[in-house]
């Protein structure tokens, strides 16, 4: 038998090039000397300067472990305390999708891409004007990442700007994006008193509260941190809160370098890594051993203006780094990274979203938000850039998984009768089994001749990833929530969108 034949049989390659939890961590930007320096600085942090104005339920359960408020009244948290805490902190983690079939492991250095970013601005189909965002954009994004295979998650990716009342928007937020999508959903709240009718809600979604807590679709958490080194008390709040959803508390922290974190880098990597272990701090000492995922997002400014610079080679460098430290701990990371400063899905959006995403994806981040829509500094999200982005993200995740060596993949054999035999490899069997499993392929990049694409009108990759976002919002309208129980929730509870722009033919796309 040729070598690597019989292999190949007996291990069928995998039915895709990319997908969820692809394995990461090639890419190490720190060495680990540089991690140790890190880590023994954060401790120093968070022993020597302290956290300021923790909440009460805090400050009650860390004075009880140890820790002391210092001369500045800022909770001081000893060496071997964070030390522990990283070590016994929950870290088998699993989101559950609504449908099993979006299910993922987060553990490891395995490697998934979400939306996120809570812009206040949508970017219509064609446009070159941001307008006010909207509930129905929540919803009309949701329904637009449903379709895309490598979004593998959903975070609310705008703000309803209209929706005034915060416990309204709340509830609307997360009715939106449980209809829209099947994928799990990451919920952010304004207060800690708005998650128990989002639950309530939520259960009846689910079947019941029984249903909901075997396979909780959805988690909560928010940014607890004011930088530098101080806790914010709603979010704060709200993360305690967030463990009733039985499902992992996500926390994000985002100094600035050069404006709430120091300019240098290592020292802006020590300040997002130290607020981020606060973060876990609070929620473990008040709940031991809670799944966290952790998410050290560290921002970069443009010196020259102080402005938020989303896009650049340090941002990406940073967040990769920052991913290394929390998967170095053991945790699950997230980072953010896609968080182009271009107004427009366009050349500069397209090469800043490629490198920071694909240096974290790299690093093993287990979740790289921002990864998808976002454009304008975050202040916007572009119909457009979703369609374009998932192609972008199945690049990415391409080069995560690498390139397998093994005696099959080797091809001595085939190489060798290709060599005396036809001298091409089109016809060969092993070129035919690998084209799924080994290539990734775009939906909306052109990789077409010149002239055909000049037969076609020449379009953009703009004007190809339009019409495809616009083919998918014009006739997905899934029906994730039962009719019934729909009805009964908006009875129940003050649900803005209506039922006619929730069904095709609505005459909006």
């Amino acid at each position: 038998m040729r070598r690597g034949r019989k292999a190949r049989h007996e291990s069928p390659p995998p039915a895709t090039a990319v997908g969820p939890g692809v394995l990461g961590g090639r890419f190490k930007p720190l060495t680990d000397a540089e991690i140790q320096n890190v880590h023994r600085t954060v401790l120093d942090v968070l022993e020597k300067i302290g956290m300021a104005d923790p909440i009460p339920i805090l400050e009650e359960h860390a004075l009880a472990r140890g820790c002391k408020l210092n001369e500045h009244g800022r909770l001081c948290f000893p060496r071997a305390l964070v030390e522990d805490v990283i070590a016994n902190a929950g870290q088998a983690i699993k989101w559950c999708g609504q449908d099993k079939q979006y299910d993922l492991d987060l553990s490891g250095t395995r490697v998934h891409t979400y939306g996120g970013g809570e812009a206040v601005n949508a970017l219509d189909v064609g446009a070159d004007k941001y307008r006010p965002s909207t509930i129905q954009d929540v919803y009309d994004f949701a329904r637009l990442v449903d379709r895309m295979d490598n979004i593998h998650a959903f975070s609310r990716l705008v703000v309803a700007t209209e929706l005034e009342d915060l416990r309204v928007c709340d509830i609307n937020t997360a009715y939106a994006s449980v209809a829209g999508t099947q994928k799990h959903t990451a919920l952010t709240f304004s207060y800690a008193e708005h998650i128990d009718p989002t639950l309530e809600m939520l259960y009846m979604v689910a079947g019941g509260e029984k249903q909901f807590k075997e396979r909780p679709f959805c988690h909560g958490g928010g940014c607890p941190i004011i930088s530098p080194l101080r806790y914010g008390v709603h979010n704060s709040e709200v993360c305690i809160e967030a463990t009733k959803f039985g499902s992992p508390v996500w926390i994000v922290t985002a100094p600035q370098a050069g404006a709430t974190a120091p300019a240098a880098l290592a020292g802006a990597l020590v300040q997002v890594t130290a607020e981020a272990l606060a973060a876990l701090l609070m929620v473990d000492l008040v709940h031991p051993g809670y799944p966290v995922i952790m998410g050290p997002w560290p921002f970069v400014s443009d010196l020259r203006t102080g402005s938020f610079s989303g896009g650049g080679g340090e941002e990406a460098v940073l967040s990769a780094a920052a991913a290394q430290v929390i998967n170095h701990y053991g945790l699950v990371s997230s980072v953010g990274a896609g968080m182009t400063d271009s107004k427009l899905p366009d050349n500069q959006a397209g090469y800043e979203k490629g490198i920071t995403v694909a240096l974290a994806a790299l690093a093993g981040c287990n979740n790289v938000s921002e990864s998808a829509g976002m454009v304008g500094s975050l202040m916007g999200c572009s119909y457009e850039s979703i369609v374009a982005d998932n192609d972008m993200l199945a690049n990415v995740l391409r080069t995560v998984r690498g390139i397998e060596v093994t005696e099959e993949t080797l091809s001595y054999d085939i190489i060798d009768e290709v060599v005396h035999g036809e001298g091409h490899f089109l016809r060969q069997p092993q070129t035919l089994d690998l084209m799924r499993s080994e290539y990734a392929y775009p939906e909306v990049a052109d990789r077409g001749t010149h002239k055909e694409w000049e037969e076609n009108g020449s379009p953009t990759m703009r004007q190809r990833a339009a019409e495809r976002a616009t083919e998918i919002l014009s006739s997905h309208y899934p029906e994730y929530i039962n009719p019934d129980v729909d009805r009964k929730i908006r009875e129940k509870f003050p649900i803005v969108l209506s039922e006619e722009d929730m069904r095709p033919g609505n005459g909006r796309w």
